[in-house]
């Protein structure tokens, strides 16, 4: 086709928005447009899901379902309307939809918003789904969605409006490396949805989408086969590594170690029971620092859902189940026995990783339970003979006081003779539980000055002297030591071990490499009493049986429990306040939007000018022409209405420009390249008569609006 005029038909003139194809032809649907915004939100919505590995169950479909729907029914109702309605209905509905998710108005939603991904990342998986963790998955799907969709509306690309989505899948990935189940049909879903998409956008016959998606199910089901053997998937990339963890914090104004004496003078206050198969030992509270007056704890607890990092040990173990209630044990601290793995039922639950220590959110009152399951080691006789201490200087510290001579004297004296290490530990323990005698009326304290004298003049105490000398000779030994506090198994009635304040006591533990900290009981039975529980701990038992190096044992007395204190804390910060976050989330938002701005009108002509149909190519030349002139949305004004209009170099290029186009719309396939070539240089032509006939503040205002 050249460029020889022809005249313009009456009756049915095309519209200002350019000439509509001849029925038949190849235009995008209405249909095609609703469908896209829906597999947008659903792109948008399995993005979320993809946190699952972060927050298991299905609270999580609280912050991803309105999130991904919200947005793609906004652009829906504001398609023909300027984008800065659109983002500003969605910001108002993004937090209209942070009221469910909270309950109610949180003022702080925007603190929680810039502060949630740290919190993640020094949280041990699964996370509890709190609203102020959930809303960066809502804020996050949010906003793949709102971009998706308003993207697929406003512009003509084919899958463009999934990236948003893939980004917040890549967040996921990386926030739930450490998380449960796997995100491969997360990965395939996405797969899936993209492919159809571009299916959509490419405005093909319906029967294409019927042939493509099932040929792209299979090549996600087969990359969900091929997925597991990538190497990354061995060991992923994980960004926790690379966080610096809590600081340890105080969690009571006293120590544990402090109250067994004053629990030992009321042995008969029930504490709490235990539903288990088996009695064990059931510890509280780990102290592994010392300044020569008290211990005190160095653990750093982090937010889990459940899940208790494994320790150490990864040889042969015994399952154990338990049931805890608390019938008036007081503080925050959560028994169980040896080291848990999961625990459920516990609220704002945290976790030190190094000790496997629990901790409550708030407080327990009466009649509160848990469930715990934990793993009790059981290395072999070879594994104890073989192993070797861990070399760590704050596990080994000792104060630079005179009574070290002391400790270090008796240690040697101890273990003379003795050539490995678990034979050392062994002798020592031997060594205190003969030559001292447990004695409940024994001054309380565990300060060098107190234990010199319990050492050297009164050869009496309870487990917290003798848990505390045999820590301390350990490490003038090399051997890293910390104290425990716990409880004894207790009164057995059905099943149900009745845990009193007599039952409390504390122990030594050494650390070995591989074998992880293995306890040690130097405190002797009370003299004439007999034990109430029947069982002897695995400490003397090994000792017995290690080529009758050490003392027979029977169990270590009651001693004492109670909630531990953590020293040396920080509290932590407040966090950045919410008119700071608002501040900058606004700046983010106005510099996306300028982004927009100066993006959106350039990728619009872009996609017009390059379209592989010539005949859509002059449909988008009329269109740019229309814009241009600032007319874009009135299709009211029909051509000659448009030309009417205008005058001078606009007007001898917008007359030959609309006859091509009113040509393509009654003869589409007759419509050859060169045409599309001319319309194009027409379009041009007038851009550059607009740019110096208009006003830059009306051109900007036109920019801003995007119309």
């Amino acid at each position: 086709m050249t460029e020889e005029r022809r005249p313009m038909t009456g009756g049915r003139r095309p519209m200002a928005g350019g000439p509509r194809p001849a029925a038949g032809g190849r235009g995008p649907a209405g249909w095609r447009r609703l469908a896209g915004l829906a597999v947008v939100a659903a792109v948008a919505g399995v993005a979320g899901w993809g946190f699952h590995r972060v927050f298991p169950g299905t609270g999580l479909l609280l912050a991803i379902v309105p999130a991904a729907v919200a947005p793609a029914l906004v652009a829906a109702l504001t398609a023909r309307r300027p984008l800065w309605l659109a983002l500003a209905l969605d910001a108002v509905l993004w937090f209209a939809g942070t009221i469910p998710l909270y309950q109610g108005l949180e003022p702080a939603v925007f603190a929680d918003v810039a502060n949630a991904w740290q919190a993640l990342l020094t949280t041990l998986l699964p996370a509890q789904p709190e609203p102020r963790l959930l809303v960066l998955v809502h804020t996050l799907t949010w906003a793949a969605a709102t971009i998706g969709a308003e993207t697929l509306t406003r512009t003509r690309t084919k899958i463009v409006a999934a990236v948003p989505a893939l980004a917040v899948h890549g967040v996921a990935l990386l926030l739930g490396v450490d998380g449960e189940g796997s995100n491969l049909p997360v990965a395939a879903a996405l797969f899936v949805l993209i492919a159809a998409l571009a299916l959509l956008r490419d405005e093909r016959s319906p029967l294409w989408l019927l042939a493509g998606l099932p040929a792209a199910a299979a090549l996600a089901a087969l990359a969900l086969v091929l997925g597991p053997l990538l190497p990354v998937a061995a060991q992923p990339y994980n960004p926790r590594e690379h966080v610096e963890p809590p600081a340890p914090r105080r969690v009571d104004s006293v120590s544990p170690l402090d109250r067994v004496s004053a629990w030992l003078q009321i042995p008969d206050r029930d504490l709490f029971t235990v539903q288990a198969g088996e009695p064990l030992n059931w510890r509280l509270a780990v102290l592994d620092r010392y300044d020569g007056v008290r211990w005190t704890s160095g653990a750093r607890f982090q937010p889990t859902g459940g899940r208790v990092p494994e320790g150490d040990w990864t040889g042969k173990v015994d399952v154990v189940r338990q049931k805890v209630t608390f019938n008036g044990l007081p503080g925050t601290w959560l028994p169980a026995a040896e080291r848990p793995e999961e625990v459920a039922g516990v609220r704002g639950l945290a976790v030190d990783p190094e000790s496997g220590s629990l901790l409550a959110g708030t407080k327990p009152v009466k009649g509160f339970s848990y469930e715990v399951t934990s793993r009790v080691a059981r290395p072999s006789k070879e594994d104890l003979l073989a192993a070797t201490p861990v070399t760590d200087p704050e596990l080994t510290a000792f104060p630079a006081v005179p009574q070290e001579k002391l400790f270090r004297e008796l240690a040697q004296e101890a273990t003379k003779g003795a050539d490995a290490p678990i034979k050392q530990a062994y002798r020592l323990q031997s060594y205190l539980r003969t030559n001292a005698a447990y004695d409940v009326t024994a001054p309380p304290g565990h300060s060098l000055k107190g234990l010199e004298f319990f050492l050297q003049t009164t050869h009496r105490g309870t487990s917290e002297q003798f848990a505390s000398t045999f820590a301390l000779m350990a490490r003038t030994l090399g051997l890293p030591s910390r104290v425990v506090v716990g409880f004894r198994p207790g009164q057995v009635s059905g099943g149900v071990y009745h845990v009193k304040s007599g039952h409390v006591m504390a122990w030594a533990e050494i650390k070995f490499d591989k074998l992880g900290w293995r306890p040690f009981y130097p405190t002797p039975g009370r003299s004439g009493a007999k034990d109430d529980h029947e069982v002897a701990s695995s400490a003397i038992e090994e000792s017995e049986e290690l080529e009758g190096e050490f003392t027979q044992g029977g169990s270590d007395r009651p001693k004492t429990s109670q909630p531990q204190a953590t020293g040396n804390g920080e509290e932590p910060g407040d966090g950045l306040s919410p008119w700071v976050v608002a501040a900058v989330a606004g700046g983010v938002l106005l510099v996306a939007y300028a982004g927009v701005v100066a993006a959106l009108p350039w990728w619009r002509r872009r996609g017009r000018r390059r379209d592989r149909r010539p005949e859509q190519r002059v449909l988008g030349a009329w269109r740019q022409t229309c814009d241009d002139l600032g007319l874009r949305g009135q299709d009211a004004l029909t051509a000659d209405d448009i030309v009417t209009r205008h005058s001078g170099e606009i007007s001898a290029n917008l007359r030959p420009l609309a006859e091509i186009s009113n040509f393509v719309r009654y003869a589409p396939d007759a419509v050859t390249d060169d045409a599309a070539t001319m319309a194009w240089q027409r379009s041009d032509a007038i851009r550059r008569a607009v740019r110096t006939t208009t006003p830059f503040t009306a051109r900007l205002r036109r920019r801003l609006l995007l119309r």
